[in-house]
């Protein structure tokens, strides 16, 4: 074979010692890196999972690549005497695949001669026999999206001396489809003309594969990262667009000043269905309530807006807060999905200062007066379960002017707090702070201070009402 080009430069070949350790270094890593995506749980609905395991296999198959080069390395054999297969000390891939192989071939423009290596033969699925193909009839194995490309590599590197650098697909006489890498060279003569063409050809096919998995599931990770963040803004939106006027800021009934604001979880994914509202009725009477619904997102939100639409008509209409849990029921019952999570009604009524009240699953109101706080005992009948459209049992209790109501969804006092105790006594450490409040808002302000914005265990909603 004659002298490549630049074949003048020197280089210091690296000892067997040297190369031994490396091929050990890559079969620990490959190993590890095969243990990896052993481990890895694989759910055809989680991108995320599949994503990691599309990098897994990448990283196995370069892996592999680098300990067949590692083994060739070490026989000391030139690409052209390289035999089919890989050494024994190279790791190979579980598929068998032809990633590792490696072929060499050149074409001698003076005698038109040709020459391949044994591998290059069973890249292309050509048997030795047949003998190497020319320049002119490696196209016919080309993709024909390819051979315009081909064409390019091989007369640039004719005419122009510029080295070779591409990829191209063949259909091999199997039919299987193959992504060849080939690098090259032209090899010039004494008086500097090109005389021959040589080349190495490497099959990427499981490489390209491994790639394209990687970039595909990244991709629907993405989307699916993007659908997630549009939907949590849209039920946001939706949210916020629901939930009363007042919201954040003291205001409300005249009979009682009350706000209110919900809290996300810290690890929430979307904007949950908590909801907290008052209305103020033609009589004088105030109606609050907070309470949930299951699931989360834009659908459990926009059914949301309509049990507040229901429960605020019927508000209106005078239906009292037991028979008024007992229709959302069987509204919510009547459609498959969200259902009703928990829900707690209340009627003030300032001619008698008489708070009524029925629950459904949420706890029950606390009562703040002079300084000290406790929670009302709830009516029996709050559990959910009943017959849809039955009418839950309703308690009742005299209030005073000063007197301040918290409702909140339980996901503020489910469960205990390992520094603090339980949850609800953190309610009534804030009796103080409730003291000196002037306006509702003030009081809602602290409680998202003592709980946190993203510190509640679950996302919830939290009210307060002073009795003015």
């Amino acid at each position: 074979m004659p002298s490549h080009l630049f074949a003048e430069r020197s280089a210091q070949p690296p000892g067997p010692d040297t190369v031994d350790a490396l091929i050990s270094q890559t079969r620990r890593l490959r190993g590890d890196v095969d243990a990896v995506r052993r481990d890895a749980l694989v759910d055809d609905d989680d991108p995320q999972g599949r994503w990691q395991r599309a990098l897994c296999d990448l990283a196995v198959h370069h892996l592999d690549d680098l300990g067949t080069h590692l083994g060739q390395l070490k026989e000391g054999l030139p690409p052209f005497e390289q035999v089919a297969g890989a050494p024994d000390e190279a790791p190979r891939s579980e598929s068998g695949s032809l990633l590792s192989r490696v072929g060499t071939a050149e074409w001698n423009l003076l005698t038109d001669g040709v020459s391949w290596s044994e591998e290059l033969h069973q890249i292309f699925g050509r048997p030795v026999e047949n003998g190497p193909m020319s320049l002119d009839e490696l196209p016919s194995m080309v993709f024909a999206e390819d051979q315009s490309l081909l064409t390019a590599l091989v007369t640039d590197c004719l005419i122009d001396g510029k080295p070779v650098d591409g990829e191209f697909r063949i259909v091999r006489s199997d039919g299987r489809v193959r992504t060849l890498h080939m690098t090259g060279e032209p090899v010039l003569d004494a008086d500097g003309c090109t005389a021959s063409m040589w080349a190495v050809l490497r099959d990427v096919s499981e490489l390209r594969r491994s790639q394209r998995a990687v970039r595909e599931s990244r991709d629907t990770l993405a989307r699916k990262h993007h659908v997630d963040r549009t939907e949590r803004r849209i039920a946001a939106e939706l949210q916020e667009a629901v939930l009363p006027s007042w919201r954040g800021r003291s205001g409300g009934p005249v009979a009682v000043d009350v706000a209110g604001s919900c809290l996300a979880a810290e690890d929430s994914a979307l904007i949950g269905a908590n909801w907290f509202d008052a209305v103020q009725l033609p009589d004088g009477g105030v109606v609050l309530s907070v309470g949930d619904i299951t699931g989360n997102g834009v659908t459990t939100t926009s059914t949301m807006a309509m049990l507040l639409g229901a429960l605020r008509g019927m508000a209106m209409a005078g239906v009292r807060p037991g028979a008024l849990l007992g229709h959302l029921n069987q509204l919510l019952d009547s459609s498959a999905q969200p259902a009703l999570g928990s829900t707690l009604c209340c009627h003030f009524d300032p001619v008698t200062m008489t708070l009524r009240w029925a629950q459904a699953g949420n706890p029950a109101p606390l009562l703040f007066r002079h300084g000290t706080g406790r929670v009302l005992t709830p009516p029996a009948g709050m559990l959910l379960g009943a017959s849809p459209g039955t009418e839950y049992e309703q308690a009742e209790m005299p209030l005073m002017a000063g007197d301040l109501l918290v409702l909140h969804t339980d996901g503020l006092t489910r469960g205990t707090d390992a520094r603090e105790g339980s949850r609800v006594d953190r309610f009534f450490s804030l009796a103080p702070r409730f003291t000196v409040a002037r306006q509702a808002q003030d009081c809602v302000r602290s409680m998202v201070e003592e709980f946190g914005e993203g510190g509640a265990g679950e996302d919830a909603c939290v009210m307060a009402a002073r009795i003015r």
